[in-house]
Formats: structure tokens, C-alpha cells, sequence
């Protein structure tokens, strides 16, 4: 009877294939835990950073396996944290979670930041509409329509109001408006002056010389 037992929880008895898995589930535990871990405070930080919606603090103990009292206590002392030693940003605890923002009294550089980060990107239509006008100016919608073979409508005014074209007059016949690129548009690429640009117009055709058919009506 006692030799009965002793086989049946001798390491001998347990299927290889049973060791086998558990070995591997631990080692796998071992690789994602290895190396020293961040106290709890460093890892929330850096949970809140990667965020892009407010949080619920339960959510936040369970990814780090925490209570959920101890997380909430610890979200709010990072506030006054943040708020005591003046940062760019603040931990706010609105519809119903917690994120990070940026502080109010840093809103004219974010914007500033933000603003000129939009108008560093234009799009391909765009670039190529800002090409026509660069070497073709001054150009009317439609002329520059019957180069591209598309409405440009939209993408002049974006480039009107990225400040990188303007209106410079109208055209006699037609009275259509004249657009042209303005001093910053030299400065955004870095030239004094038009003659500067790399020498591309002759791949354009010239917007006098087209046909009516192939001229936008837009104006």
C-alpha cells in the first residue's frame, strides 16, 4: 500500500511531456520578467505616456498588477507632483481615467509648434500645384487646372492659407485672380530669390498656350 503511493508522486511517474511544458512555460515566464523591474510609480509613467484616451484607474492596477486603491493614491500624488514642480504637462483625472496633457500656460508654443508642423506637410497635389505657380506665375486657377488636368481649387486656397501663395492680380482678359508664391515660400526652401529655382519650368507647359478644352472653368 505505502509502495503504491510512493509510485504515484515519484518525479519518475510524471509523463515527459507534462515536465516538458512546464520547464517551457517557465522559462518563457523568466525571459518576459528578466532583468531588474521598475518600482511601480516608473512604470506607471510610463503607461500614462503611451496613452491616447483617459485611462480608468482599474485598468491601470490590473496592467500593473496592483491594487487598485494603491494605483489611484499613487496617480494622484503624481499630480500634485507635477503640479508643485511646475512641468510642461499635468495628470488630469477627467471621464473617468487619467492622462497626461499639456499645461494651459504652454498652449501659445504648442500651438506655434503644431501650426508650423501642418504647413511643413503639404500633399503631392498640393506640391505639384505649388510647383505650376512657382514656374509659371502669375497663373490663374484654370491655367493652372489645364496643367494638372484636374480642379485645383481646394489646393489653392490650402496654399493660400499656408502663406506659401498669394494673390498678385488678375488676368486682363478674363479677370480671373493671379496667384504667385510669396516670400515664404523662399524662405520654407531656403532660396533669395525665383532665379534660384532648379531649372524645371520647361517640362511645364505654358498655361497661355493651351487649349480652351483643356482649361479648367474654374477661375
Amino acid at each position: 500500500m505505502n509502495d503504491e503511493h510512493h509510485d504515484s508522486v515519484d518525479g519518475d511517474s510524471i509523463e515527459p511531456d507534462i515536465l516538458e511544458v512546464v520547464h517551457d512555460e517557465s522559462e518563457e515566464a523568466s525571459d518576459e520578467l528578466s532583468g531588474p523591474l521598475p518600482d511601480v510609480r516608473t512604470a506607471l509613467e510610463a503607461v500614462l505616456l503611451v496613452v491616447d484616451e483617459p485611462v480608468a484607474e482599474v485598468v491601470l492596477a490590473q496592467v500593473l498588477e496592483r491594487p487598485t486603491e494603491e494605483v489611484g493614491a499613487m496617480l494622484r500624488e503624481l499630480a500634485a507632483d507635477y503640479d508643485q514642480q511646475g512641468r510642461g504637462f499635468e495628470l488630469r483625472n477627467v471621464s473617468g481615467g487619467w492622462r497626461l496633457y499639456t499645461r494651459e500656460s504652454c498652449a501659445p508654443y504648442v500651438e506655434r509648434f503644431v501650426r508650423d508642423g501642418q504647413q511643413a506637410r503639404i500633399t503631392q497635389a498640393a506640391l505639384e500645384t505649388l510647383a505650376v505657380v512657382a514656374y509659371r506665375q502669375p497663373v490663374s486657377r484654370s491655367r493652372i487646372a489645364g496643367i494638372r488636368g484636374v480642379n485645383v481649387d481646394a489646393v489653392v486656397r490650402t496654399l493660400v492659407s499656408r502663406g506659401l501663395i498669394t494673390e498678385v492680380g488678375t488676368e486682363h482678359e478674363s479677370g480671373a485672380i493671379l496667384y504667385g508664391t510669396t516670400p515664404y515660400f523662399l524662405e520654407r526652401l531656403g532660396l533669395d530669390d525665383l532665379d534660384a529655382l532648379p531649372p524645371l519650368s520647361d517640362y511645364l507647359p505654358d498655361p497661355y498656350t493651351l487649349d480652351e478644352d483643356d482649361v479648367s472653368t474654374s477661375s
